[in-house]
């Protein structure tokens, strides 16, 4: 066992070399730049969030695909994965995964634009989407879009399912003593009489969740920011230079390079975002909306909120507690993560149980639409063969929260982090290759000041 971890590191920091950091933050400043910043069109972009485009094609509410989008995204990536990113890559890691959420945006709103532009309707009226069929409809390239699926139905079992699982069944055990049986006997129950009603009940749940689980964990940061006070402005420049700098071991802090800073921002930011992912787009194409601009700029802010505003608090609770307090151990990201919000007594802990549960139950619902999208993808046009194997994807689903809830994942993170990329790369393609198409659309409905037109373009029927 030890050597199969052994070999799935060394295969995860080869994924995660030079070439995928360039290819995904190259993609994140490229569309930005050709976009015209579209990150300065965030506070339109959250107005539209909550704004119900009437009469307008789709099977959920604007607002009700980002919170899905939202639920799935806010996860164990925006507490553990942070942790984790300081523990092995220092605290520049911090502003990599910032820096990533920020250019991220740019991403984000070009795969929800594909998404709706690219659409399809089934014959019982549902909107299906996302990289597949941008991939298959744009580009042409139906192998590519295979892959993406196939990748996708994979990887949701990682970043979407069992890691959320096992950190909420973690910290229950070791906080209040639950056993991992009961914890997963009653999750898997959880999840499975919510995704039992489909896109439009996890929306509903997610819609109430999101706000709520949001709303608490940030409070709670800002609580901890607040004792930590007198430690902020040293923290923060400790962020800033150690992202471009390398840093011997000190001051409770594991010696780190620029690469290792960088390597493990970059991946904990797409693990946290998924920007360039290619999920997200999946629900992002159930959306009302009248044409793929006002999608895409709702799109846009699940990464604002998620990395840029989510995980830059938790970066800054983590590193600034362990400058407050040096004999905080800096190894494991979970045990970082406790001891930071153990200095808040009673509340403190409290907050990151909460956080945790909710964050990682709201993953479980939204990853599971993203699943069973790309097998339903994969079954083709036959009606009965795509209800047989979703029937089947839930039942395995259901039995791997369970599982993921009493066994040990010490190599999940690594491979859930191999699984991203992999669904990554053809996602960016097809970004790159249909740039052009995002132009004209984002010239012709937001450039032009036309966002509340109608596309007129009728999704085709499978």
């Amino acid at each position: 066992m030890n050597s199969f971890a052994s070999l799935i590191e060394k295969v995860s920091s080869a994924v995660w070399g030079w070439p995928m950091i360039i290819l995904l933050l190259g993609t994140h400043i490229f569309m930005t730049v050709r976009l015209r910043f579209p990150q300065l069109k965030v506070g339109k972009a959250i107005r539209l969030s909550v704004t119900r485009d009437k009469n307008s094609h789709g099977d959920v509410s604007q607002f009700g695909a980002l919170a899905t989008a939202l639920a799935a995204t806010i996860g164990t990536g925006n507490i553990v994965g942070v942790a984790t990113a300081v523990a092995l890559g220092g605290p520049g890691a911090v502003l990599w995964c910032w820096i990533t959420g920020v250019f991220g945006m740019a991403t984000k709103y070009s795969e929800g634009l594909l998404a709706v532009k690219y659409r399809a309707k089934t014959q019982d009226g549902r909107m299906l989407g996302g990289p597949m069929f941008a991939l298959e409809r744009g580009l042409h390239a139906k192998w590519l879009a295979v892959i993406f699926a196939v990748f996708t139905a994979i990887a949701a079992f990682g970043i979407g399912n069992t890691v959320q699982a096992n950190s909420i069944s973690l910290l229950l055990n070791e906080t209040y003593g639950f056993s991992p049986y009961v914890v997963g006997g009653v999750l898997a129950l959880l999840v499975l009489l919510v995704i039992v009603f489909g896109v439009k009940g996890i929306s509903r749940v997610c819609s109430t969740l999101v706000p709520f689980m949001a709303l608490f964990y940030v409070l709670g940061c800002l609580v901890i920011l607040g004792m930590n006070w007198a430690f902020l402005g040293e923290s923060i420049r400790l962020i800033c230079r150690s992202a471009f700098t390398a840093r011997a071991a000190a001051g409770g802090f594991i010696g780190t390079t620029v690469l290792m800073a960088c390597r493990y921002g970059i991946a904990r930011g797409l693990f946290s975002n998924e920007s360039g992912l290619g999920s997200a787009p999946i629900v992002a194409a159930a959306a009302q909306t009248r044409n793929p601009v006002r999608q895409a700029l709702v799109s846009s802010t699940g990464t604002f909120w998620d990395t840029v505003v989510v995980c830059a608090l938790t970066g800054l609770v983590i590193v600034s507690s362990i400058v407050a307090h040096p004999d905080i151990d800096c190894v494991q990201g979970a045990a970082l993560t406790k001891a930071a919000f153990d200095k808040l007594p009673y509340i403190g802990p409290l907050i990151l149980s909460v956080g945790i549960v909710t964050f990682a139950f709201s993953t479980i619902l939204g990853w599971s639409y993203y699943g069973e999208r790309a097998v339903e993808y994969l079954a083709g046009h036959n009606r009965k063969a795509g209800k047989i194997m979703i029937a089947v994807y839930r039942v395995i689903w259901i039995v791997a929260v369970f599982l993921g809830s009493v066994l040990s994942l010490s190599v999940v993170w690594n491979l859930a982090d191999i699984a991203n990329a992999l669904m990554a790369i053809p996602n960016l393609l097809a970004i790159l290759l249909l740039s052009g198409v995002i132009v004209r659309e984002t010239r012709k409905y937001l450039w032009e000041d036309r966002l509340d037109d109608e596309s007129g373009e009728e999704p085709p029927t499978l």
